[in-house]
């Protein structure tokens, strides 16, 4: 049949156009032939924003022509591809809830990708020599040795690799901080070209060892040498003991002493040469000058007195005294520096100036058991200060990184006019009730913001003529109408119908919709003034068709 057209005169209501029953008809008969000939309504029923098929089990066919594919809101399917539209746009497969995105035999949950088959194995495979890559940390942890095992027939690179229990790379095993090879294996370490093995400071070019900072190696431990050693440079220690005989072939300085050949002398200008004897063999010291009862070095360097020393009267120390254990007895006033080679127990107290140590030596105060260093002064630090453990003063204690307070409150009070600022990419305050006034801040982030009190106002305000600038749409949750407050207005959300509409509020208790549709679908005016119980509704689009009729003017125009 073909399409029927309704006449609607020349003019409207001259009497010239098909009266309403034969309009009608036509409309009816078009309709007929639309349904009776087309999938719809027979095949595919569209309802609302819902596209169904009326054939049970039947596919819903999107079928293109030639290379023109299906488009949606940033996504286009053409053939077996599907493709994100939008420049640099990512394409997001979201499950809902707990679910996965399920493909054959792979489950993706949030950041977890695996096998969705029972006992599947999952397996990443390159192409070609291709390789692959953890450009993040890589943790690979499993109950026992067969599911922690890593396999590859190639090379795999992984920057931050962690991995739990003990790993085993082509006979080299790894297993906390032990480094070891199969049965009578040799452990080799071999870098490239010029390159050395640095191992926490000891460099290792070929049979050459030296410290990587050029400073001095310390061996902590026996040292056995089986060979000849050879000393090119200086060679400074403590204590010696030796055991066996040794041959010493040219000549030997120790320290200001010089050994050659036969010969004993010094080897700094006018200095005397110190013999000292041992057991009961004499002391020749011809370098000691007596004067009066004054008894000094003529070099003016120190004087060794080997035996017991007692000292009935008052001794005076005007230079430095270098000692073993001393025990005193009454007071003891030292006029200058004093040195003590070893430990110095002191029953009592210790009235000092400054204590300063040898170059770059610490100086270790250690009280014995339960005993603590009590300061009672003032604390004047100068320099780096650092402490091992936990620190407390007053009430306020630092351990590790975290600052608490043991009683109170914690109050940070810069000086007038100055700033507390805390630095850092990412900063978490954690209370469960905290206040916090912010002071030109330019940014402030955060997912939720709710007033603490129980039904309290969430006030935002801005200043002189600053306006709230919203760069995304605002979603309102149902709520119930707000009581009406002079001088203020309002705009919410409530359900009309079981359907969400928009309404707005002014200081008069006037209600008026804004989201302007009814149940049916049709343009409305709505209103109505609580206080007087008044209520407006007027259905506009219905008033328009009515405009139209006795007009003859087109108003609605549906798109």
């Amino acid at each position: 049949m073909a399409q029927q057209t309704i006449n609607i005169g020349s003019s409207a209501n001259d009497g010239t156009g098909d009266p309403l029953r034969t309009a009608f008809d036509k409309i009816n008969d078009n309709f007929n032939e639309l349904y009776g000939s087309s999938p719809f309504g027979q095949q595919i029923t569209i309802s609302g924003n819902k596209i169904s098929s009326n054939v049970s089990n039947a596919n819903i066919v999107l079928e293109t022509s030639g290379t023109g594919a299906i488009e949606m809101e940033g996504i286009q399917i053409r053939d077996n591809h599907i493709e994100a539209t939008r420049s640099n746009d990512d394409l997001v497969l979201l499950a809902s809830g707990t679910g996965g995105v399920v493909f054959t035999g792979v489950t993706i949950v949030d950041n977890e990708i695996k096998a969705s088959r029972s006992n599947d194995a999952l397996v990443l495979s390159t192409a070609g020599t291709g390789k692959v890559t953890a450009s993040g940390g890589l943790i690979v942890t499993g109950g026992d040795t067969e599911t922690a095992d890593i396999s590859s027939s190639g090379q795999i690179d992984a920057v931050g690799f962690t991995a739990t229990g003990s790993s085993t790379f082509d006979g080299i095993t790894i297993n906390d901080n032990v480094v070891s090879t199969s049965s009578n294996a040799d452990l080799n370490l071999s870098p490239g070209g010029t390159g050395a093995v640095v191992a926490s400071g000891i460099r290792v070019v070929g049979t050459t060892l030296s410290a990587d900072d050029s400073s001095i190696i310390n061996i902590n431990e026996g040292l056995v040498v089986d060979g000849t050693g050879n000393f090119s440079g200086t060679l400074t220690t403590a204590d010696v003991t030796t055991v066996g005989t040794h041959t010493i072939t040219g000549q030997s300085d120790i320290d200001f002493v010089r050994i050659k050949d036969n010969e004993i002398t010094t080897n700094a200008s006018d200095a005397d040469l110190v013999i000292s004897a041992n057991g009961s063999g004499n002391v020749v010291a011809g370098g000691i000058t007596i004067n009066g009862t004054s008894l000094s070095a003529a070099d003016s360097s120190t004087i060794n007195i080997n035996e017991g020393l007692n000292v009935d009267g008052s001794v005076t120390v005007q230079g430095t005294t270098n000692t073993a254990d001393i025990a005193t007895t009454g007071n003891t006033t030292v006029s200058g520096n004093s040195t003590v080679a070893g430990t110095l127990t002191v029953q009592g107290s210790i009235n000092a100036d400054d204590i300063i140590s040898s170059s770059n030596g610490d100086i270790t105060i250690n009280p014995a058991g339960t005993g603590a260093i009590v300061l009672t002064g003032p604390i004047t630090a100068t320099g780096t200060q650092t402490t091992t453990g936990q620190l407390n003063v007053d009430n306020l204690r630092l351990d590790g990184n975290v600052l608490s307070a043991t009683s109170g409150a914690i109050t940070l009070t810069p000086a007038d006019g100055q700033n507390v600022t805390i630095g850092g990419t990412n900063t978490n305050l954690t209370a469960a009730e905290a206040n916090f006034t912010l002071m030109e801040a330019t940014t402030a982030r955060a997912d939720t913001i709710e007033s603490d009190t129980s039904n309290a106002d969430l006030v935002f305000n801005t200043q002189g003529t600053g306006v709230f600038d919203f760069n995304a749409a605002i979603k309102m949750a149902e709520v119930s109408k707000p009581s009406a407050v002079a001088d203020h207005g309002f705009i919410y959300t409530k359900d009309e119908s079981g359907t969400a509409e928009v309404f707005v509020l002014d200081a008069a208790d006037n209600e008026t919709k804004i989201s302007p549709h009814n149940d049916n679908g049709e343009w409305e005016y709505y209103s109505k003034n609580s206080r007087t119980g008044k209520t407006v509704r007027i259905n506009m689009e219905a008033m328009i068709r009515d405009l139209e009729n006795f007009t003859g003017n087109k108003y609605i125009e549906n798109e």
